[in-house]
């Protein structure tokens, strides 16, 4: 192979890269092996058990971590465990004959038991009302010939309306007086006086 001066510089380049790159794969591979091996080795944990009688906790025997546990299922221990006593302070949960014994006080005799009777309000079954007319009357104005014309608000709107008129396309206007308007609203038939308002 015949290596000149233009090949000369991607050579060293080629060799550069490839001293890098073993570099980091046997970076990474000390790193995974060293990772392996920590982790392969279980790590004790030390359980602290509270004494009975509520003194100071002592520490219990090391435990293994969960890898060198044992999945399979053991009924010999399972057994033994069902058969232990429960010697607890408290109720056990898992018994229905511990739970406490709580007296149930009777409740107080209601005032119909002892002969009073209490009044009931009667109920009104008829229809509702219907709702206020919304129009406010605050004053009229007569003509020459000596028919009013009453001025009223609806909202931000002022009508002036003479006896017949439909006001609003829904309030008929029946007659006008100095201090009042009778007014029927033509959805519910409901005809209702408005007194002069002093607003």
């Amino acid at each position: 192979m015949k290596l000149g001066l233009e090949n000369r510089k991607k050579v060293i380049q080629a060799t550069v890269f490839g001293v890098l790159a073993l570099a980091s794969i046997i970076y990474m591979v000390s790193q995974l092996s060293g990772s392996d091996s920590s982790s392969s080795t279980p790590t004790p944990v030390t359980v602290s058990v509270p004494t009975p009688s509520g003194g100071a906790s002592k520490p219990a025997a090391k435990v293994a971590s969960s890898a060198k546990l044992d999945p399979t299922l053991h009924m010999e221990g399972m057994v033994l465990a069902e058969s232990l006593p429960y010697t607890g302070s408290g109720r056990n949960i898992f018994s229905a004959n511990s739970a406490p014994a709580v007296e149930i006080p009777k409740p107080i005799a209601s005032a119909r038991s002892k002969g009073a009777q209490v009044p009931v309000a009667p109920v009104n079954l008829g229809p509702p009302p219907p709702p206020p007319i919304d129009l406010k009357f605050f004053g009229t104005a007569t003509k020459k010939d000596g028919t009013r014309r009453a001025f009223l608000l609806h909202g931000d709107d002022v009508f002036i309306a003479s006896p017949g008129d439909v006001v609003s396309r829904r309030y008929k206007i029946n007659s006008i007086s100095a201090n009042s308007v009778e007014v029927t609203d033509l959805q519910n038939s409901n005809t209702q006086r408005l007194p002069l308002s002093g607003n």
